[in-house]
């Protein structure tokens, strides 16, 4: 028997009692339909993160000669690489990205934020509702990347359909259409990447893609690390707006602590994340025989932290079922931990305390207009559509 079947409506629609019993029972368990352990507890999927027994080991997509694209662009990213290649290309993107880019872009994050949630007023009250997915999450983290990257017109319009595209591969069975269709996507992003890289070694401008091409990362690592900016940067922060605004609409309570005291932002923002992470399961691989929270990982043997069960651990976090704005301290591990911490972690936050800014201010009385539907997906957690009204 599964501990829980990743396809069934049920467990997505709410996961955390499954995983609350799970822990219960033990740290660790085998899970036969992903056919890896999984990590349940905070203190073992702490471990999974951290471990130094525990590498990220990328193993092509196969059969190979069908995703040259997807696996060139996992082969070159950073978060596929350990020892010293992971450290050399970590301190080149750190590098380059530390160079005043989040700072660059914050104001232009919060007026496009206005902007947005305004124009998703204005729908509100033409038609009664309106999206937030689809007029702000999914808009305002795509044209960040695009800034951040310096990515134009037509490419930037197609970055939202790649990375949604893509990142399906990473599902436990995304079927034989999903493959074609994210493999599609890869080579069109590697195309479009090497173009805009090249033109940047003749045009250099105040972006990323400058940046890296004079920290000497060659083609296919700036186009690895292009990809892992765009599918873990707007698809976590799509997923963190659409869980954590539909999280706040449950407990309308902690939403009006928050439009009364925007000095409590900061916090808010991490306790979206913990409380309903956009990323359920990170795996790494056992590069010696080795276990976690005692449970034996044989070399070459995958493991899985997941993190929506560390998030709800009562062993870290007090009331971990209820929704807290203000908590402190939140050693949740939304953001990684370890040496694949994520460093675009700045600039996400940033993007959420942006849009919840700006609700605050344009729609304080925002309310659920429809039962809102997930997406059919476990390991990227998120909404499908969140509608709202006011009044």
């Amino acid at each position: 028997m599964a501990p829980f079947d990743p396809g069934d409506p049920d467990f997505l629609a709410d996961p955390y009692p499954t995983f609350a019993a799970l822990r219960a029972q033990a740290p660790v368990h085998e899970h036969p339909l992903l056919g890896i352990p999984v990590a349940v507890s905070h203190a073992a999927c702490s471990e999974v993160l951290r471990g130094r027994d525990l590498g990220r080991i990328w193993v092509d997509a196969e059969p190979a000669a069908d995703f040259p694209a997807f696996n060139l662009l996992h082969r070159n990213s950073l978060l596929e690489r350990e020892g010293s290649p992971h450290d050399r290309l970590r301190r080149l993107v750190a590098g380059a990205f530390n160079r005043g880019h989040t700072a660059r872009l914050e104001p232009g994050v919060r007026a496009l934020a206005d902007r947005l949630v305004a124009e998703l007023v204005d729908r509100i009250r033409a038609d009664g509702s309106a999206d937030l997915m689809a007029g702000v999450a999914a808009v305002l983290p795509v044209e960040v990347i695009a800034d951040l990257l310096g990515v134009p017109e037509p490419e930037r319009s197609a970055l939202r359909g790649w990375s949604n595209t893509i990142v399906t591969m990473y599902e436990p069975d995304p079927g034989r259409v999903r493959r074609a269709d994210a493999e599609r996507a890869a080579a069109e992003f590697v195309e479009a990447l090497h173009g805009l890289a090249a033109h940047r070694s003749r045009h250099p401008g105040d972006d990323l893609i400058t940046d890296l091409l004079d920290a000497d990362l060659d083609g296919d690592e700036l186009v690895g690390t292009a990809a892992l900016l765009l599918m873990a940067g707007h698809e976590a922060t799509v997923n963190v707006i659409g869980n954590g605004v539909l999280a706040l609409l449950r407990h309308p309570g902690q939403w009006q602590r928050l439009v009364a005291d925007p000095g409590l932002d900061a916090t808010a923002v991490e306790e979206l994340i913990r409380f309903d992470p956009p990323l359920q399961l990170f795996e790494r691989t056992a590069v010696v025989d080795t276990a976690v929270a005692g449970h034996p990982v044989p070399a070459g043997t995958k493991v899985a932290a997941l993190l929506g069960a560390a998030a709800r651990d009562p062993a870290v976090f007090a009331r971990p079922d209820e929704l807290d704005v203000a908590r402190q301290p939140n050693p949740h591990l939304g953001f990684g931990a370890g040496v694949h911490y994520c460093l675009g972690a700045p600039l996400a936050r940033v993007e959420v305390a942006a849009t919840i800014d700006a609700l605050r201010t344009a729609l304080p009385e925002m309310r659920l207009a429809a039962e809102p539907p997930r997406r059919p997906d476990f390991v990227m957690r998120g909404l499908r559509e969140l509608r709202l009204a006011t009044g």
